[in-house]
């Protein structure tokens, strides 16, 4: 182990401040008011705040990654008589569409491809063409390659063919201004340690109150029963059904308050955005491309086509830019050598100019 703190330029886990850090060094009992009704009902009402002002929404947390509540929303949302449509263009809407195999729910994958956005027209017609489907799925931010994904468009879709619409907001919420009330948007899934800054540990589902209602006697699990959890935490004040990850939440909490003093997420969105742009800027100035063409970028993660050098190793500019104090990503991308560099967390613009200088020193290849 080492004691080194690196600068985390991930999807998540990703930096966070020392502030959310040190608010992990006091112990909580699940069972205590001080702890269920002063910092998780607090935390259960912050979100539903924060994503929207319209009235008949709630907030439910899950213990676990993100991946657990987007588990927990399909196996809790969709019936034995639904069916739904999984937009996919990369390993989240994929890793969406195996969850459905695996749980046995009816579904249907419209997959356009990695580096491509879903097009409208043809989730209209597979709407108009397959009547059973009840309920669409897809991610926000895909972070395989950093795409941003037509959420609005696809929620104008849901509302006129009377679609439940459930969308992975996991590596965007926070970070991107949105309003799930004006995106027809009836179950939002996002995590603790993304645009937040808090700490891995737990998920949530900020989701439409009579669609949440419905979800009673759906589930195909035990601890995902995302209607089960938010029914404990509504009856008994913000308890958890299970041992809740008391640190991690009281991390969250201050993460909370530090987006607040920030300015809000509009706020953040400014940062992160302008961290992308001086991001992307300095890597051309280097030589190195990016996957997608700027209209598709999200402000959350850049994709990078590795050097067209036979010496590059990604594992070797992995750990010349480690010893500098810097953390990226590989790729994920199946057609496509890439890496990614991620600029959500506690990054500023001088850490983008740091890290630039430290891909500058990194480049073996070129020397």
């Amino acid at each position: 182990m080492t004691s080194r703190n690196y600068l985390l330029l991930t999807p998540g886990p990703l930096t966070t401040s020392r502030s959310v850090k040190e608010a992990m060094l006091f112990d909580s009992c699940t069972w205590d008011d001080d702890y269920n009704l002063g910092v998780v009902e607090k935390i259960r009402q912050q979100l539903t705040a924060l994503a929207t002002r319209a009235e008949g929404y709630t907030s439910v947390l899950l213990q676990g990654s993100g991946s657990y509540a987007v588990e927990a929303v399909l196996g809790s949302a969709i019936g034995a008589d639904n069916k739904v449509l999984i937009v996919s263009n990369g390993a989240y809407g994929a890793r969406m569409a195996e969850m459905a195999e695996l749980m046995g729910i009816a579904h249907r994958v419209y997959d356009c491809g990695e580096v491509a956005r879903p097009e409208v027209q043809t989730l209209e017609a597979i709407l108009k063409e397959d009547t059973a489907i009840s309920h669409i799925a897809m991610v926000h931010c895909e972070t395989t390659t950093g795409i941003l994904n037509p959420i609005a468009e696809v929620g104008v879709l849901a509302r006129q063919y009377a679609k439940t619409y459930i969308v992975d907001a996991m590596s965007s919420f926070g970070g991107i201004p949105l309003d799930v009330a004006e995106l027809n948007i009836d179950f939002l899934i996002s995590s603790a340690n993304k645009c937040i800054q808090g700490v891995p540990g737990f998920a949530f589902v900020i989701a439409r109150t009579a669609k949440l209602e419905a979800c009673a006697g759906h589930s195909r699990s035990l601890s995902l029963d995302l209607y089960a959890q938010w029914r404990c935490m509504e009856d008994n004040h913000g308890k958890w059904r299970f041992t809740s990850p008391t640190h991690t939440v009281l991390a969250f909490a201050q993460a909370l308050a530090e987006l607040a003093e920030e300015g809000g997420v509009a706020a953040r969105y400014r940062r992160y955005l302008q961290n992308q742009q001086a991001l992307v800027s300095g890597m051309r100035e280097l030589g190195f491309r990016t996957l997608l063409d700027d209209v598709f970028h999200s402000p959350i993660i850049t994709a990078f086509y590795s050097p067209d050098d036979a010496q590059y190793r990604f594992k070797e500019f992995y750990s010349r830019l480690k010893e500098q104090g810097f953390v990226i990503y590989p790729g994920k991308v199946s057609q496509s050598d890439c890496f990614r560099i991620g600029n959500i967390g506690e990054v500023y613009e001088r850490d983008i100019i740091s890290l630039l200088n430290a891909i500058k020193h990194a480049m073996y290849w070129k020397k």
